[in-house]
C-alpha cells in the first residue's frame, strides 16, 4: 500500500474506526428504510445517488467523527458536564448525523491531519 494512503487512511486505531463505522451504518439504514417504504419505487437516479452518497459517507464517517471529537476534546478538555440524559442523547445523535452527512467535507481535514501526524511521528 502506498505510504501516503497508509499514513492517512490507516492512521486511526482499528477499533475506533470499526466502532464509528458501525455507528455510521445507522443513517444509511434509515435512508433505505424510508426509500423502501414509500408510495412507489424511487427513480433509479435517486437510488444510485443515495447509494453512492451513503457508501462514501459511511466509509469517511470515522474520520469526520475523529475531527469533531478532536475539536471538542481541545475545547472542553477534561471538564465534565452534568446534563439531562435525554438532551445528551439528542445532541449526540444530531452531531453523529451532521458528521455523517458532511463526512465528504469534514473527513479530508482529519485525513490531512493523520497524514501530517503520522509522517512526522515516523520521523521522530
Amino acid at each position: 500500500m502506498h505510504p501516503v494512503i497508509q499514513r492517512s487512511f490507516g492512521g486511526l486505531n482499528r477499533s475506533y474506526y470499526v466502532r464509528n463505522f458501525l455507528f455510521g451504518l445507522i443513517f444509511p439504514a434509515m435512508i433505505y428504510f424510508v426509500l423502501s417504504h414509500g408510495k412507489g419505487p424511487a427513480p433509479f437516479g435517486v437510488v444510485a445517488f443515495v447509494t453512492c452518497f451513503s457508501v462514501l459517507n459511511t466509509f469517511l464517517y470515522p474520520y469526520s467523527r475523529f475531527v469533531y471529537e478532536s475539536i471538542v476534546d481541545y475545547i472542553v478538555g477534561r471538564n465534565v458536564f452534568l446534563v439531562n440524559a435525554i438532551m445528551m442523547l439528542f445532541v449526540k445523535i444530531m452531531t453523529m448525523l451532521i458528521c455523517w452527512y458532511l463526512a465528504v467535507l469534514i473527513a479530508p481535514v482529519g485525513l490531512a491531519y493523520l497524514l501530517f501526524r503520522n509522517r512526522h511521528g515516523a520521523a521522530a
